[in-house]
């Protein structure tokens, strides 16, 4: 690219910019459409480019219109009816959580009063057990109260 390029920006009267690139050797051309300038002077995109009047005024904007009010409306209610629905969720598990709590409190109750029998059965078979006597033969039994 050692040859030296300038480029003279024209416009024409549809409102298309036509860059003149001209080699020293050649003419050549390039159409480009023309971006209207904001009142800053900078280019504005096309997302942004204001629609004229008769454009909002046709049936076919209207429709549009109508469609994307109903697509909004209907998205509207899908949130509000998941919403409903996660809360009633959280609702039913918070129940379902008290109800488990209650449940462990009882269990536990229970759990320490089978331990509390147990060790008291298990303290009373302990004391109806006597070691055997010093020659090896084991005791005889006691005679039960009153005989």
């Amino acid at each position: 690219m050692s040859r030296q390029q300038t480029k003279l920006p024209t416009s024409d009267h549809n409102g298309v910019s036509v860059i003149q690139s001209q080699p020293h050797a050649s003419s050549l051309q390039q159409v480009v459409p023309a971006i209207p300038l904001s009142p800053g002077g900078e280019a504005s995109p096309p997302s942004k480019m204001k629609k004229t009047q008769a454009d909002k005024d046709s049936d076919e904007y209207r429709q549009r219109r109508e469609r994307n009010n109903l697509a909004v409306k209907k998205s509207r209610m899908r949130s509000k009816q998941k919403a409903m629905d996660t809360q009633q969720r959280v609702n039913e598990l918070k129940e379902e959580n008290e109800r488990l709590e209650a449940k462990i409190k009882l269990l536990s109750k229970e759990l320490s009063v089978l331990k509390d029998l147990f060790l008291e059965h298990a303290h009373n078979l302990a004391d109806n057990v006597q070691p055997p006597n010093v020659d090896g033969t084991s005791p005889a039994p006691s005679a039960p109260n009153g005989q």
